[in-house]
């Protein structure tokens, strides 16, 4: 199953759904950081998020970033993505080794600890919009479900999924994101608590042939879906953009480097490509500058 987001909602309008299977740019993002499983567990949950997240967004070059700081081994994680199905992220730390949980799930939340989640929108305003919370459990899902409640007014409901096969690979990752529109009735409310209710877990419906459309069905019935939209694990770094940030840190600092290195080598965080600059290159950007 190609990975997708579907946008959608209920036959009344009262609701406004997401569902996304992520499993390919998971999978995609496990190997580039080689995480261990439950950094993997973690970083597909927040990768999943902000992908719908991102279907949340009005404008073509809008940016939602989601980070989450914490106490744990795992200390925190960044991800981004755009309207267009566009995402990418990192952990702070791809290796941690945990013993499972109490209901044998790989330890989220004990990866993470205490800390916070902090949403930025980057709507192409003179400032960002900035929401913060704290964790209220480090398993992402319910995090969310309260950043929504608290920081945007929106009752909602959200599940992320990621299992991890023997061999370290995704073998399904998706979630879902429902939420009360302000003219929701009261018997609609009744029906999609029903509904949360009757559904096992996101990968369990995923490893059952589910798709995303079939998951919102069996949450709210009847629906009307709006859009469906590929979704990648993709960054957008290049040699220019990492040459704007090494001109960033200013002559002095580009003189020492060039004198005492010979050449520099910036690692991008998203995927972990290196660009290296020689010292013709380095020459090459001191004599613009101080031209």
């Amino acid at each position: 199953m190609e990975d997708y987001i579907i946008r959608a909602t209920d036959a009344k309008k009262q609701i406004r759904a997401f569902a996304a299977v992520t499993t390919h740019l998971v999978d995609e993002a496990s190997k580039i950081h080689r995480t261990s499983p439950v950094v993997s567990a973690a970083l597909g949950r927040l990768l999943t998020a902000s992908a719908m997240m991102g279907q949340m967004l009005k404008g073509e070059k809008d940016l939602i970033t989601l980070q989450i700081k914490g106490n744990g081994p795992l200390q925190g994680l960044v991800v981004t993505a755009d309207m267009k199905g566009n995402v990418k992220g990192y952990p702070y730390n791809p290796v941690v080794d945990l013993p499972l949980n109490s209901v044998g799930k790989l330890d989220v939340s004990g990866a993470i600890g205490e800390g916070t989640l902090t949403v930025i929108k980057d709507l192409g305003l003179k400032e960002p919009y900035l929401g913060q919370i704290n964790l209220v459990s480090g398993e992402i899902a319910e995090d969310l479900t309260y950043y929504f409640a608290n920081s945007e007014q929106t009752p909602s409901a959200v599940a992320l999924g990621v299992l991890v096969d023997r061999d370290y690979s995704i073998k399904q990752a998706g979630g879902f994101i429902v939420q009360l529109l302000p003219e929701a009735e009261e018997e609609t409310i009744q029906n999609l608590e029903n509904g949360l209710r009757s559904i096992s877990s996101v990968t369990q419906l995923l490893e059952e042939g589910k798709q995303p459309e079939d998951i919102l069905k069996l949450l709210l019935g009847d629906i009307i879906i709006m859009d469906k939209i590929p979704t990648r694990f993709y960054c957008n770094c290049s040699r220019e953009r990492v040459e704007k940030a090494l001109i960033s840190i200013g002559l002095k600092d580009l003189r020492e480097i060039l004198e005492q290195d010979q050449k520099a080598e910036l690692k991008c965080h998203f995927c972990n490509k290196n660009y290296i600059f020689e010292d013709t290159d380095l020459k090459k950007i001191i004599d613009d500058l101080t031209r």
